[in-house]
C-alpha cells in the first residue's frame, strides 16, 4: 500500500505523521509525506519521500510581531493556499492508494482523494478541534463586524466557526472542485473534518467527551527518540538539583522572555534549562544556574527536570505527561488553551493565563507545579498514558482500503 500523509503546520503538526510513517513502514507500506519545506531535510533523512508545500513556516513565524490581515488579505491568502494544495497534494498523491490529512487547514486533500477515487482519512490531535456540544472550538481572534457570543454557548460558537470556514474557503474550494468535475460543498468545515475523523490524542490527557458520537481514538502518535543528551546537558544536570525546563517551540517569544523565565526559577531557588526554539531565545545575563539549548531529546530530558514550562502544544504536553513531570502551560493560540485546562483538571501541573508571562505571574503557577502532591499525581498519570497510538493507527489504516471509496 502506498500512502500519502499530508499536513500544513509546525513541527507539532508534522511530527505525529512521522511517527505514523515509521509504524506504517514497519508494516512494509510505501509512505510519502507532503509537509512544509522546514521539515524536508529531517524527514528525507529518515528515508521518506517528501513533497514540500507552501512557504517556510519558520521564516513567517519569526519575521516580526503578528499582524491581523484585512478581510481582503485573508481571502487572498486562503485562495492561494487552496490553489497550492490542489496542485501540490495531487502531485504528491500520484500512485497512492490512500491519503491521510492532518489539521483543519487541509482544505483540498479530501477533494484530491475524491477525484482520484481513493480513500481519505482525516485526523486531528486535540478533541476540541472536532465539533461537540460538550466543548467550544479553539479560540480565534474576533473578526471585524462579528457580534460577541456568550463563551459558554458552545453551539453558537461552533455555528460561528462553520460560518468562518464557509466564508473564508468556500468560494475557492468550490471553484477548484468544479474545475475537476466535483460537486460543490455547502459546509466546508464538515467536508474537511469528514464524517469519521480520527483523534490522535491520548484518551487520558484528551478524552473524547461525546459517547453518543464516538470517534476513533488510537492515542497520541509519538516518535520514539533514542538520542543521548549532549555532554553539556549531562554536565549541567549533574551539577546540581533538578532544573526547570522552559521551551516554547515555534511560538513567537516576547522580548525579555529569558529574563522572565530565569527570574521566576531563581525566585524558587531553581536552575533553568531554556530551549531556543524557533524564536531563537537568547540569554542576556547567563549564569552557572542556567543553560541555553537547541534541539533535544525531550523524552529523555523531561525525566530529568523538576517541571516543564511550555506553550501547550499537543506533543510537548504528551511528552511531559509520559515523563511523569509536572508542567506549566502558558497558552498562546488554538488548542494550547485546551491542553492548559486539561493539565489543571488532571492536577499534573498548572495553567498560566494566556499571553506573555511576567516573573510575577509565572511564579505562582510554577510554585504550584513544583508541589510534591502535583509531582506524585504526574507520576501516576504517566503510567496511564499510551505510547502505542501510532502503531494502533497503522494497524487500523490497513483496514480502510478494502472498504473502497473515499471517506
Amino acid at each position: 500500500m502506498r500512502v500519502l500523509l499530508s499536513t500544513i503546520g509546525s513541527r507539532g503538526d508534522v511530527q505525529p505523521l512521522v511517527a505514523l510513517a515509521l509504524e506504517l513502514r514497519a508494516f512494509n507500506h510505501d509512505i510519502r509525506l507532503c509537509v512544509p519545506p522546514d521539515f524536508r531535510e529531517w524527514i528525507e533523512g529518515l528515508g521518506f519521500a517528501v513533497t514540500p508545500i507552501g512557504p517556510e513556516l519558520r521564516r513567517m513565524t519569526t519575521s516580526g510581531p503578528p499582524v491581523m490581515p484585512s478581510a481582503g488579505q485573508r481571502r487572498r491568502l486562503a485562495e492561494a493556499s487552496v490553489a497550492a494544495q490542489f496542485t501540490t497534494i495531487a502531485q504528491a498523491a500520484q500512485g497512492c492508494d490512500l491519503i491521510l490529512g492532518a489539521t483543519a487547514l487541509q482544505i483540498a486533500a479530501r477533494s484530491v482523494a475524491e477525484q482520484m477515487g481513493i480513500p481519505y482519512v482525516f485526523v486531528v490531535y486535540c478533541p476540541n478541534v472536532l465539533p461537540s456540544a460538550h466543548h467550544a472550538p479553539p479560540p480565534l481572534p474576533p473578526l471585524p463586524g462579528e457580534a460577541p457570543i456568550d463563551p459558554a454557548d458552545n453551539r453558537a460558537l461552533w455555528a460561528r466557526d462553520t460560518a468562518r470556514f464557509n466564508s473564508l474557503f468556500g468560494e475557492a474550494l468550490n471553484a477548484h472542485r468544479k474545475a475537476v468535475g466535483l460537486a460543490p460543498v455547502t459546509d466546508v468545515r464538515s467536508h474537511v473534518l469528514t464524517d469519521t475523523p480520527w483523534l490522535a490524542a491520548d484518551p487520558v490527557l484528551g478524552p473524547w467527551p461525546d459517547v453518543l458520537d464516538p470517534v476513533f481514538q488510537p492515542g497520541a502518535w509519538i516518535v520514539p527518540d533514542k538520542r543521548p543528551l549532549s555532554p553539556e546537558i549531562e554536565r549541567f544536570l549533574d551539577a546540581g538539583s533538578s532544573p526547570v525546563y522552559f521551551g516554547f517551540g515555534s511560538i513567537r517569544a516576547p522580548e525579555q522572555l529569558a529574563r522572565v523565565l530565569i527570574d521566576a526559577a531563581r525566585a524558587l531557588d531553581r536552575r533553568a534549562i531554556i530551549s531556543r526554539g524557533w524564536a531563537d531565545v537568547s540569554l542576556l545575563d547567563p549564569g552557572p544556574d542556567c543553560l541555553l539549548i537547541g534541539e533535544v531529546n525531550q523524552q529523555q530530558l523531561f525525566t530529568r527536570v523538576a517541571a516543564v514550562v511550555h506553550h501547550g502544544g499537543a506533543g510537548t504536553t504528551a511528552a511531559a505527561a509520559l515523563a511523569g513531570t509536572p508542567q506549566v502551560i502558558i497558552p498562546q493560540v488554538y488548542d494550547q488553551h485546551y491542553w492548559a485546562r486539561r493539565v489543571e483538571e488532571l492536577d499534573i501541573g498548572s495553567a498560566h493565563a494566556p499571553g506573555a508571562p511576567t516573573s510575577e505571574s509565572l511564579l505562582p503557577a510554577l510554585e504550584r507545579a513544583l508541589r510534591p502532591s502535583v509531582a506524585e499525581k504526574a507520576s501516576i498519570v504517566a503510567t496511564k498514558v499510551r505510547w502505542d497510538g501510532a502503531r494502533v493507527a497503522a494497524e487500523e489504516l490497513g483496514s480502510v482500503i478494502p472498504t473502497g471509496g473515499w471517506r
